[in-house]
């Protein structure tokens, strides 16, 4: 996939475009996803590393994105925490911050409306839906196959681990995550290229992600919110 510099957590929030509804439909914990996409994409870039399960930023290391500069000065001001502990810590903050920086890069646009016709709520709206739907069908092909996961880039790996992981809808099914199990654990190492210690990591990040998700869906269960 080529999309120019959008990064890793703003790709997966395209992800969640519904073109049929004509809305985004990710589901509710689209916030730990994209969270999960910056923490993957920072640690390929050598900015967080992994000391002993606890995410670690490297002094003065900057990617010169906003919203991943942002969540490194966030670790760098906070008390030391493992990755799920980041999946969790102010993680709407970092899924605001990819909607601002997409509707200022022209990707989206912000409507308000009124439910019922009493109450405001600002809603997003698509601007490049062509783009979203590229990027779906290229998420969809590298999670499928039949691609060989070692001609898949790092990038792209990471991306699919965080999306089938984090069920992002419509992107991915039960049934699609169920099928291509052994894949997606590939995709996962394939995430951390050749370096044992950031496969290693990716393969943590994924498991903080399933255990921050599955955790969020029985609480929803149990206060009658239901779940995936």
């Amino acid at each position: 996939m080529h999309f120019g510099t959008l990064s890793l957590p703003a790709r997966l929030f395209l992800l969640a475009w519904n073109g049929e509804k004509g809305r985004f439909t990710g589901g509710p914990d689209l916030h730990l996803v994209v969270r999960a996409g910056a923490l993957a994409e920072l640690a390929g870039r050598g900015v967080l590393v992994d000391t002993r399960g606890i995410v670690t930023p490297v002094v003065g290391a900057r990617t010169g994105d906003t919203v991943l500069d942002a969540l490194v000065e966030l670790v760098e001001q906070s008390r030391p925490r493992t990755w799920r502990g980041w999946l969790t810590h102010r993680s709407r903050a970092t899924l605001s911050a990819v909607r601002d920086q997409l509707a200022t890069h022209g990707y989206l646009r912000q409507e308000r409306r009124r439910v019922l016709g009493l109450f405001p709520v600002r809603c997003w709206e698509l601007e490049r839906a062509g783009y979203a739907e590229a990027l779906q069908a290229d998420a969809a092909a590298v999670l499928r196959g039949p691609r060989p996961v070692a001609e898949v880039s790092e990038s792209d790996a990471a991306l699919v681990m965080c999306a089938a992981t984090g069920k992002v809808r419509p992107f991915v099914t039960g049934r699609d995550r169920g099928r291509h199990k052994d894949r997606l654990a590939e995709l996962t190492d394939r995430g951390g290229g050749a370096s044992p210690e950031l496969t290693e990591l990716m393969r943590a990040l994924r498991k903080a992600l399933a255990s921050a998700i599955a955790s969020a869906e029985a609480t929803r269960s149990s206060s009658g919110g239901g779940g995936d």
